[in-house]
């Protein structure tokens, strides 16, 4: 239809051939199929060239409207992905602890590039939920998908300097006996971690004689930490500003690990937009 289209408004199959990128014969072949299948002629020629018949002439102007109804829907939704925000999706400590106060520097050098966040500690499906970048914490292997490390996920424990001030004057964080010292100290973890008491039999001690509070969300859990209420087994890159400024200090922390904050994206639909955002997280590391 799309050959019969071109040849009706251009009046030649050589040049509905080139319009279509296809051969003189193929054209004439897609006719003659259509006259077959309606049981009518299409297409006359008129001297040299070709002429649609009045069933043709009806056929071509149904098939143009037809075309340039689905040529503007096209456009329509490739103009509305190209204006609508960048989404990701990441988990809500990350969002909160790493992401949320670096964006104010994002909007300063792309003022004109929305982009929405959408905290979330699902592995969602990009494609079908309609994200274009994600954040994930992993060891960067995700089939169908390309990511790029943004910083190591290991772990390091942080209190505030008035809680960190009650352990011995004698304390080291590299001595075997550390984790020893920190056992008299109230524990407020982190909820998402669920490899904490297995962390602590590794090092030599007793989870079930800890004191631990565990409040909701990891939110919660920090706020509390920076209040000087306990101590807390954190990721490294959610509290790292807070190691920076001095709110927290690490007491102990975790060798480096393949794990960590990968920037996740599917390469068949990622956007020229999209991969701003991505070339600017990576400048974050």
């Amino acid at each position: 239809m799309k050959a019969f289209e071109a040849a009706a408004r251009l009046g030649s199959f050589s040049a509905a051939a080139r319009e279509l990128n296809v051969t003189h014969a193929a054209i004439a072949q897609h006719v003659r199929a259509l006259e077959s299948h309606f049981g009518q002629a299409l297409m006359d020629r008129d001297g040299r060239a070709m002429r649609a018949t009045g069933a043709g002439r009806r056929l071509a102007q149904d098939l143009g409207e037809g075309f340039g109804t689905i040529a503007a829907g096209v456009r329509a939704l490739v103009q509305a992905r190209s204006d609508r925000p960048v989404a990701l999706t990441t988990t809500q400590n990350f969002a909160e602890n790493w992401l949320a106060p670096r964006l104010s520097a994002f909007w300063q050098a792309h003022p004109d590039l929305p982009v929405t966040v959408a905290p979330d500690n699902r592995v969602v499906d990009l494609r079908r939920e309609g994200f274009d970048l994600a954040i994930r914490y992993g060891e960067g292997r995700w089939p169908g998908l390309e990511a790029r490390l943004l910083t190591r996920g290991h772990r390091v424990v942080v209190a505030h300097p008035d809680i960190a001030a009650r352990l011995p004057i004698d304390y080291s964080a590299t001595s075997d006996r550390a984790i020893h010292a920190l056992m008299d100290l109230p524990w407020l973890p982190d909820p998402t971690d669920m490899e904490m008491a297995t962390w602590l039999r590794a090092l030599g001690a007793d989870p079930d004689k800890a004191r631990i509070t565990r409040l909701e969300t990891n939110g919660l859990a920090l706020a509390a930490v920076r209040s000087g209420a306990g101590i807390s087994r954190q990721p490294l890159a959610v509290v790292e500003r807070d190691l920076e400024n001095g709110r927290l200090v690490a007491l102990l922390e975790e060798p480096d690990s393949a794990l960590g904050y990968y920037a996740v994206w599917s390469p068949a639909t990622i956007s020229p937009r999209a991969r701003v955002v991505l070339r600017w997280l990576q400048a974050q590391v």
